[in-house]
């Protein structure tokens, strides 16, 4: 038992620290110019986009179906946990305070801005979408195959490389420095170690909950991106064709890396 809880530990550590791996490339960029932010955002919603709908809403289905829900009752419980996930999400906007008081907001910049806020949903939204992938690891190795356990978290660590890509140049439009939204992006991706050891020492419950948890994530991302991150990159003069290009570029590898490796 001991074995199967440290290798249920350790596999949602690596792919945990995928995401930091992803956000090695902001340490070495510039600034970017706003028709770049317009294209990263872009990218950065197309990444979620893909990361909601294959990584999340269609792994709950299955997984409901599984636990022995028909079709029609797999379908709408993932349903409602994906607008429970968004209404939880709203509610933050309207909860969290301004973030100076916090000490998130860059140097130099009005910490309670409305684009700065959207980009700490943001960033809490991938976090959110973190721990049922981290659990979904620990139960992977939970049920005793390792195999299976170490695919799931070869395929999640993949996923999250995009999505540590994706929090970094998020976090750089708004001003944080490269070694600081890198570092924030890699820390978005250690709930999943946590989510992984509490998912292989209690393999029932975390199964049973696993449905729920992907759907309520999904939910908050995709609220986010489109509340948030695509109109606020849409509303940039001269932005929206940026965007749009970036969206597909960032959905199309997402979709390609959940479905070849997932």
């Amino acid at each position: 038992m001991n074995e199967i809880v440290a290798a249920g530990a350790l596999g949602s550590l690596a792919a945990g620290m995928a995401t930091g791996l992803g956000a090695l490339p902001v340490l070495f960029m510039r600034r970017p110019s706003d028709q770049q932010q317009n294209l990263l955002l872009g990218f950065a919603a197309g990444v979620m986009l893909a990361a909601s709908f294959f990584s999340l809403i269609l792994p709950a289905i299955e997984v409901a179906r599984e636990q022995g829900a028909g079709q029609a009752g797999a379908s709408i419980t993932v349903a409602a946990a994906v607008l429970l996930g968004a209404f939880v999400i709203a509610k933050l906007n309207d909860w969290v305070p301004p973030l100076d008081k916090l000490g998130l907001g860059p140097p130099g910049i009005a910490a309670a801005t409305a684009s700065v806020r959207r980009i700490w949903l943001f960033v809490a939204a991938v976090t959110l979408h973190n721990f049922p992938e981290g659990m979904a690891v620990g139960v992977s190795f939970g049920g005793g195959d390792f195999e299976a356990g170490r695919v799931t978290a070869f395929g999640i660590g993949l996923q999250n490389i995009p999505e540590g890509l994706a929090v970094g140049v998020a976090l750089s439009t708004i001003g944080y420095s490269r070694t600081r939204a890198a570092l924030i992006a890699a820390a978005s991706g250690l709930v999943e170690p946590v989510a992984g050891l509490i998912g292989v020492s209690i393999v029932t419950v975390a199964q049973a909950f696993l449905p729920w948890g992907l759907g309520l994530a999904a939910g908050a991302m995709i609220y986010v991106v489109a509340s948030d991150i695509i109109p606020d990159a849409h509303a940039r003069i001269n932005g929206g064709g940026r965007a749009s290009t970036g969206l597909m570029i960032g959905l199309a590898a997402m979709m390609f890396l959940d479905t070849t490796f997932g």
